[in-house]
């Protein structure tokens, strides 16, 4: 990745501009002898070897830094990391103005600076003003910028979104969320609330929200020119999950405010489609609920109708997001769109099986699931791929209704509730369910305890290649 530069240090700057030369841990031997011996020796005085995440600076006469060497870990070319380590750089330099010393192709410079973009990002609605830093990227060569600030732009939206609180993020506040993106790009839109619900046949939507102080809405958005491929994208928006009647215990409702991460994710995503203009007719549908516990409350054992005709009968009411997204998903698919795609918080089983960093993917049509993981890694923007497996089909059935919306097993979580929404399809020439977390639990490097807008940019990339000649 970079040439053995021969440095120097005490070297008068020249440019305010600090050179970034991003340096791999088998590169360091070759790199560290072209250097003079105090940059070997300062090298070594720090243990610098370019491990990732590693920084070195190199001191100018005024205590200044006029180089700065960042480690990027083990040459693995199955894994492209250039926005990982884009993200990473900014808590780790000092306040300056720096550029990229090291060429990269053009994806991988603008993959570099988007991830810097995503470093940068701080949610402080609720602090009083601090300290504030200015650590600033030149564009670096070769890199993308509009696609540089789309992806910026996107992700800042749905990181905004899922981080604040349920008293600021209702149903109405995301749904004026999504309006106005709608607005911004010209795109037509709708909003049923309430009531209006039952008489737009979604039951199920209006069933889940009506216990909450803020009734229930599906936003309705469509974009793009109709004789286009249409993709539509559905996503859970749960703004906050009591569990319902099947209360959640306390600590596990410490987090539900993210429960509306597939809503944002998607809400992201459609606006990376609308602001690059890919040639598709582009549907969002989006509905927002509370799960709450009141008189009028849906309860368990519950029987409730949806849009698909299929009766429910209501297992959990902790599993409420798959009920909501039923009705989604019928309207969604009854226009036959030839990708749908829908993005949930939907199951813990998916996280006990794959982790927080990695969500859960599934797919009716083996094409379109594999050009996506290709896509996905090719991002630093992982899925994992599980299956639909028809033999657990059963555990949904119900004596008295059509289906259940739980298993009574504790087995395969996450694969029955894509087996659950599978119902829903049957129309849409391709479907993508993912399962994510959209949250980083531990802090790291760029990541910031807090929300994290997982598969925006793998879904983004993927559709590009799809529909993009």
């Amino acid at each position: 990745m970079n040439k053995a530069h021969p440095l120097s240090i005490g070297t008068v700057v020249t440019t305010i501009s600090i050179p970034l030369h991003l340096l791999h841990e088998d590169e360091f031997e070759q790199w560290r002898t072209a250097q003079d011996e105090p940059v070997r020796n300062w090298a070594a005085t720090h243990s610098f070897k370019a491990e990732r995440n590693k920084v070195l600076l190199l001191p100018g006469p005024q205590g200044r830094p006029v180089a700065a060497i960042v480690g990027v870990g083990k040459q693995n070319p199955r894994e492209e990391q250039s926005y990982w380590i884009g993200a990473g750089l900014a808590d780790r330099l000092p306040d300056g103005q720096y550029h990229l010393a090291t060429s990269l192709p053009a994806r991988a410079a603008t993959q570099f600076a988007a991830g810097w973009a995503y470093g940068q990002y701080r949610f402080e609605r609720y602090k009083r003003g601090g300290p504030q830093r200015s650590v600033q990227l030149r564009l670096p060569e070769g890199a993308d910028a509009s696609e540089v600030e789309r992806l910026k732009s996107a992700s800042s939206l749905a990181r905004d979104l899922i981080n604040t609180p349920a008293n600021d993020m209702s149903p109405e506040a995301l749904a004026q969320a999504a309006v106005e993106v709608a607005r911004r790009y010209g795109a037509r839109h709708r909003v049923i609330i309430g009531d209006d619900l039952l008489k737009e046949r979604l039951p199920a939507v209006h069933a889940v929200g009506r216990a909450a102080a803020v009734a229930p809405r599906l936003v309705d958005i469509e974009w793009g020119d109709a004789s286009k491929p249409k993709v539509t994208l559905v996503g859970k928006g749960v703004c906050f999950d009591t569990g319902g009647l099947d209360i959640k215990p306390g600590a596990s409702m410490l987090l539900m405010k993210k429960d509306m991460g597939g809503a944002a994710v998607a809400l992201a995503l459609a606006q990376t489609i609308m602001d690059a203009k890919l040639p598709v007719r582009l549907r969002v549908i989006l509905p927002m609920v509370e799960n709450s516990i009141a008189g009028n409350a849906f309860r368990p054992g519950d029987v409730l109708g949806t849009r698909k005709g299929l009766t429910v009968e209501v297992g959990n009411t902790d599993a409420e997001g798959r009920l909501i997204l039923c009705d989604a998903l019928t309207l969604a698919d009854e226009e036959q769109p030839d990708l749908l795609i829908d993005t949930a918080t939907l199951t813990g089983a998916a996280r006990v099986a794959l982790g927080p960093e990695l969500p859960a993917l599934y797919s009716n049509d083996d094409s379109a699931a594999e050009e996506l993981l290709r896509a996905a890694a090719a991002e630093s923007d992982p899925l994992w791929r599980l299956p639909l497996w028809a033999g657990y089909d059963d555990e949904l059935s119900s004596k008295i209704a059509d289906v259940n919306n739980v298993s009574t097993s504790g087995f395969s979580g996450s694969i029955i509730a894509g087996l659950f929404l599978r119902r829903f399809v049957s129309n849409a020439r391709a479907w993508v369910h993912i399962d994510l977390y959209a949250w980083n639990g531990k802090e790291r490097p760029g990541r910031p305890v807090g929300a994290e807008p997982q598969t925006v940019r793998a879904l983004y990339a993927f559709l590009k290649q799809r529909y993009v000649r």
